[in-house]
């Protein structure tokens, strides 16, 4: 009996993606029937390269019809190999060439204050997503994506990685709750991934499974790029265990929380006050701060309210946060400008950097602003936002002969 598959997304709304049908014979070739609106143009080497990815995976006999919407190359690519994946047993792989662009590490220390979710299913949201840029994007195959769909979406992810640029946005993959996103590592290690986020964190020994993982993949396959862990807190058990979780292994550079289970998990529900939730986002801030790691509170989730996430970031921002996660391109540039230091911050900094200085220059063990002592704690916070004015080009390089000359 001829068994069929199906991948892929089609019908109205879908654009730049294809679904397959495929079945695999015993005998006639490799019959491809195409509906594209593009097939006068393109036609032909959507089916070459339809043949081509059959042929590497020694498949001499198959009817296939791909219902195309504008589907890139790496998309073709990776709904032909989930559907062969899903007919024929093989360790065989069919990859695009990777781009130079996206063979870059990220560093420990960058900003994340932006980091934009995208379904790991929906090739369209991924290919012009650099351009809105975000700090980061996450190609998502967690909540975003359907069950019976994880499968196929691991394909378009891995593609993705190699063959989309995001603009110097890092790279982050949010795999499925453990154990199961174990094996979703296999797909991403290989491939440029800068960070993994590790969901519904509850323990330490998570992250050792998925690092352990990540070190057998990375022998296996010969790469040896580093990858960084965010672990994401989005239970009650989650936040009692949040200290633990954030100092699990050494390569852990954030920690978020995901407030919509979290609030489900408490019985309540979330509001845009956030009183039911502060709690938990505050220990997550101090847990964070405790083990040197950038605190990254949850998603807004109402994309057409600009003011409320506006009001949301800086109440984020009071208690100690670092960034945010976001849903749509448009909430990008509210979040960057509200996490930016406003200019009464600003102006404090260089007060107390400049206090810093002059006592050190006339070789003082005491740093005083007027009558009041200057921690070093107070200096390193004042210097950061300093450093962040002059990487967001809010202030220049030059700022202190500015200032001094005022």
């Amino acid at each position: 009996m001829v068994k069929t598959v199906i991948v892929g997304n089609k019908g109205e709304g879908v654009r730049s993606d294809c679904a397959v049908t495929m079945e695999i014979t015993d005998q006639g070739g490799h019959n491809i029937r195409l509906n594209s609106k593009v097939s006068t143009l393109f036609g032909e080497e959507i089916i070459q390269q339809a043949k081509s990815i059959l042929h590497h995976f020694e498949i001499e006999h198959a009817n296939v019809t791909i219902d195309d919407t504008g589907a890139l190359g790496f998309v073709l690519a990776a709904r032909l190999e989930a559907a062969i994946k899903k007919l024929i047993d093989t360790d065989k792989q069919y990859l695009p060439e990777i781009i130079p662009a996206n063979t870059n590490e990220t560093k420990r220390e960058r900003f994340r204050f932006a980091r934009l979710y995208l379904p790991g299913n929906t090739p369209r949201l991924m290919i012009n997503a650099g351009l809105h840029s975000p700090d980061g994007v996450i190609l998502d195959l967690e909540d975003a994506v359907a069950i019976d769909r994880k499968h196929e979406a691991r394909y378009v992810v891995r593609n993705a990685l190699r063959v989309v640029d995001f603009k110097g946005a890092e790279r982050m993959v949010r795999i499925n709750q453990i154990p199961k996103g174990l094996e979703d590592l296999d797909y991403v290690v290989p491939h440029h991934v800068n960070l993994v986020l590790v969901p519904k964190a509850e323990s330490a020994d998570q992250i050792i499974q998925v690092n352990e993982r990540i070190t057998r993949i990375q022998t296996e396959s010969g790469s040896k790029h580093k990858i960084w862990l965010m672990p994401i807190i989005e239970s009650t058990l989650g936040v009692e265990k949040a200290y633990e979780i954030a100092t699990a292994a050494d390569n852990i550079v954030a920690m978020a929380i995901g407030l919509e289970d979290y609030t489900a998990d408490l019985f309540t529900r979330r509001t845009i006050e956030g009183e039911e939730s502060d709690f938990a986002r505050k220990r997550l801030v101090v847990a964070c701060r405790a083990a040197k790691i950038q605190p990254i509170d949850s998603v807004f989730s109402d994309v057409s309210d600009m003011e409320g996430l506006r009001q949301t970031v800086r109440k984020s921002k009071s208690l100690g946060f670092d960034g945010m996660g976001c849903i749509h391109p448009r909430q990008i540039k509210v979040i960057k400008e509200s996490f930016a230091p406003d200019e009464a911050e600003i102006e404090k900094a260089k007060k107390i950097v400049n206090a810093f200085h002059e006592a050190t220059e006339k070789g003082l063990g005491v740093v005083s602003l007027g009558t009041k002592m200057i921690d070093p704690p107070v200096v390193k916070r004042a210097q950061k936002t300093i450093n962040l004015a002059i990487t967001l080009g809010i202030i220049s390089k030059n700022w202190r002969d500015e200032y001094e000359q005022q």
